[in-house]
């Protein structure tokens, strides 16, 4: 089921039906990571240089070279930083269309089934801003991890593959079932759950290939909600939308 939802999400994401979230969402995405790297220079400029005129003043002109090492490691903190930030901005702002993103794999793959429900704005808002935290604290939980020997990678993979494959699971039957009839579903499949966001967390680690990382989680998600929900008798059937509205 993990291959083949992986497979089905991953051919989506380049297909003309997703051509409008993915524009949209790469475009915001890169527009704020650049915001916030001028952002970020412009504060470094702004607290540290006035330290360094302090604390080294008149530097004579051979000494040149000690302002090009701050620059350059000021440049590699700038690029480690936003290294750090890729995922929860991208996390954040394409939590605002991960409904398009289910909308489209659920009528281009499964036509025949009734659709989900979208979420409203507000809660698509909450939404947006769990992902983002869940996808902060995963990373700075496998930050500190990747200083303890004999755990580093691991770690990262063990921590987003948990709260990753969780937090999209959830979104996925969401639309479908009310939340305590999702949770309960992926807490039934834990094992096949975190599995599945072992792959996420993996795509998440592939530079550049990152940034579509909520798109292909999610469409994978709505694949794999719709296999376990076939395979287990007891969530075959998701609430009706009454159901869900009461919920």
């Amino acid at each position: 089921m993990i291959i083949e939802a992986a497979r089905a999400a991953f051919s989506r994401l380049f297909s003309p039906e997703f051509r409008t979230v993915f524009v949209k969402t790469l475009g915001l995405t890169l527009l704020v990571l650049a915001a916030l790297w001028f952002g970020l220079k412009e504060l470094f400029d702004w607290l540290a240089l006035p330290w360094i005129d302090v604390l080294l003043p008149g530097l004579p002109d051979w000494a040149g070279w000690i302002g090009l090492i701050a620059a350059i490691l000021a440049g590699i903190g700038l690029a480690l930083a936003m290294a750090l930030l890729v995922a929860p901005v991208t996390a954040i702002i394409a939590g605002l269309f991960l409904d398009d993103v289910a909308a489209v794999v659920e009528q281009s793959d499964f036509p025949a089934d009734p659709p989900g429900r979208a979420m409203p704005i507000l809660p698509a808002v909450v939404l947006s801003l769990k992902f983002f935290g869940v996808v902060v604290l995963g990373n700075l939980l496998a930050l500190l991890l990747l200083l303890v020997p004999g755990v580093n990678i691991g770690a990262f993979f063990v921590v987003n593959g948990y709260l990753l494959g969780r937090e999209f699971f959830e979104f996925a039957a969401m639309r479908f079932r009310p939340e305590a009839e999702a949770k309960a579903l992926r807490r039934r499949h834990a094992g096949t759950v975190f599995l599945a966001g072992l792959v996420i967390a993996a795509f998440l680690a592939v530079p550049l290939l990152n940034l579509l990382t909520p798109l292909f989680a999610a469409a994978m998600m709505v694949h794999l909600h719709k296999m376990v929900s076939a395979s287990d008798p007891e969530f075959s059937k998701p609430a009706s939308a009454a159901q869900r509205r009461a919920a």
